[in-house]
């Protein structure tokens, strides 16, 4: 009987279960979108309970089209978005409010009072974080003073917190029946209270924040068996073993095992980050210090990560609040009818600018326009948006590890856009490469749940899945690669001072 490996990632925009054989290759997937809510400007959230609901199908999903049972499947792993923070109560598992998600801006006055005369490099020695509205601590802050009775009940032992691989672990480890309450040394690293050397919770950040450790779920390793799937979920008696954060997840399904190994995400936001092996190496040049991945008792993998907030989003944006486009994939057609920018330069700092710079009080600008400036130019600039910031992330690397990188694995859902891999190539000089399995986020989560069963034997198995499906060469030559990006440079200057306070 053929045996294979289930991962549900549960994503910003939408939820997917994907099954893989030993070879790393996909058998089935299911995915559902859900909901955005925007209450004012600014805010992001999710319903948790959908968010559930749709993990539920898509793991019915994904059996069924390949006509498989939870007995085919030796083990099921957890891939989740990071920093999207829920708090729940904890007997009857209802969420007290919506999960308040990664790009959601609300807190930054938080932020700035909690950085007081240090700034937002308060607790970035022991978290690897600056204080930003990006991540889970101020979120769960905020719900704590802004739900009514919220505080309280916190203080009395009776909500929990979690991100969302916490949320869906309880849940399908038998939620109101012993359902678990745990996360990974990933997802932890990413909320502001984990210390990063001791990977454990740091009570004087979390008492300054004014978050009761009793809410917080116990730290465990990325790959390890946590507890079994219990009904009513489809997946019943499959062990849960895996557990990273989306980004984490990439890289490894990317097999970047080896330090000094890189890959740039393109999903909602991009992510790209470093393996700095078991080295703890704290940035100079606004990047994140996090674990990359902490496999059973070994020692922690840790990563430098450049988080950018708005690249595939800006597509969406175009499409969905403009009616620029119909479809995502029209606009790679529309930006090729034009043969550059035209001159536009598109800052997307919808939520802020996130890594290298960390800037709250910036927002979102167009320059450079003229009456020359079509549609076409518009979609290519957004799309250059997406390259230019990754160049800013990968030069910040490039500048913490001492050393240049000289090839960009990439993977994600706008790796599929040829015209901006082959921008990408130009504006950083290097090659970008495209795995043969792009979605690599689900196949990390596989491969670290597989682990923990036996089901893979270690890094040499996951090296040996990785193959490489497309390569974009630079060609455009260093004088106009650096005018470009100069260009880009002043237009991101543009965004910054916009809102006040």
């Amino acid at each position: 009987m053929s045996q294979y490996v289930a991962a549900i990632d549960q994503g910003t925009t939408s939820t997917r279960c994907m099954v893989f054989d030993h070879d790393g290759r996909v058998v089935s997937a299911d995915q559902r979108e859900h909901r955005q809510h925007y209450p004012r400007a600014g805010w992001v959230e999710h319903d948790p309970l959908e968010l559930w609901a749709n993990t539920c199908e898509v793991a019915a999903g994904a059996l069924a089209k390949a006509d498989l049972t939870a007995g085919d499947i030796v083990a099921v792993g957890i891939a989740n978005q990071r920093e999207t923070a829920v708090v729940w109560d904890r007997l009857s598992g209802e969420p007290v409010y919506n999960a308040i998600v990664w790009q959601d801006t609300r807190t930054a006055e938080l932020c700035t009072d909690l950085g007081g005369s240090t700034g937002a490099s308060r607790y970035q020695h022991r978290t690897g974080l600056p204080l930003s509205t990006y991540f889970s601590g101020p979120k769960i802050r905020w719900i704590l003073d802004q739900v009514d009775g919220a505080r309280q009940r916190a203080r009395n032992g009776e909500l929990c917190f979690g991100t969302i691989d916490t949320w869906l672990l309880r849940n399908l480890s038998g939620g109101r029946s012993g359902g678990l309450h745990l996360t990974d040394a990933t997802n932890a690293s990413r909320t502001l209270l984990m210390n990063l050397d001791t990977l454990r919770w740091d009570e004087g950040i979390a008492e300054e924040m004014g978050v009761p450790v009793s809410m917080l779920p116990q730290i465990r390793s990325s790959s390890e068996i946590y507890g079994t799937v219990r009904e009513p979920a489809v997946l019943t008696g499959v062990p849960i073993a895996g557990i990273l954060g989306d980004q984490q997840a990439a890289t490894f399904g990317q097999a970047c095992l080896s330090v000094g190994e890189a890959k740039n995400t393109y999903g909602t936001g991009n992510f790209m980050l470093l393996n700095t092996g078991t080295e703890l190496m704290r940035s100079r040049n606004g990047l994140l210090t996090t674990v990359c991945y902490k496999i059973g008792p070994q020692d922690p993998v840790y990563a430098l990560e450049g988080s950018i907030a708005v690249t595939g989003s800006l597509v969406q944006w175009l499409r969905d609040n403009l009616g620029m486009i119909s479809s995502a994939a029209e606009i790679e057609q529309l930006a090729a009818t034009v043969a550059d920018n035209g001159g536009a330069y598109f800052v997307p700092a919808f939520s802020g600018l996130f890594a290298p710079h960390w800037r709250s009080d910036a927002r979102g600008v167009i320059v450079g326009l003229t009456r020359y400036v079509n549609r076409g130019h518009l979609a290519r600039a957004a799309l250059e948006a997406t390259a230019f910031q990754s160049r800013e992330v990968l030069d910040a690397m490039n500048a913490d590890s001492g050393a240049t990188l000289t090839l960009l694995k990439v993977d994600g859902g706008m790796v599929g856009n040829e015209l901006l891999m082959q921008f990408q190539a130009d504006i950083l000089g290097v090659p970008v490469i495209r795995p043969v399995i792009s979605e690599t986020t689900a196949l990390g989560a596989a491969y670290a749940a597989g682990l923990a069963v036996g089901f893979w034997q270690g890094a040499s198995e996951i090296r040996a899945n990785w193959a490489a499906d497309r390569q974009w060469d630079p060609t455009m030559d260093l004088q106009q690669r650096e005018k470009l990006y100069r260009q880009w440079r002043k237009a991101v200057n543009r965004t910054l001072d916009w809102e006040d306070g």
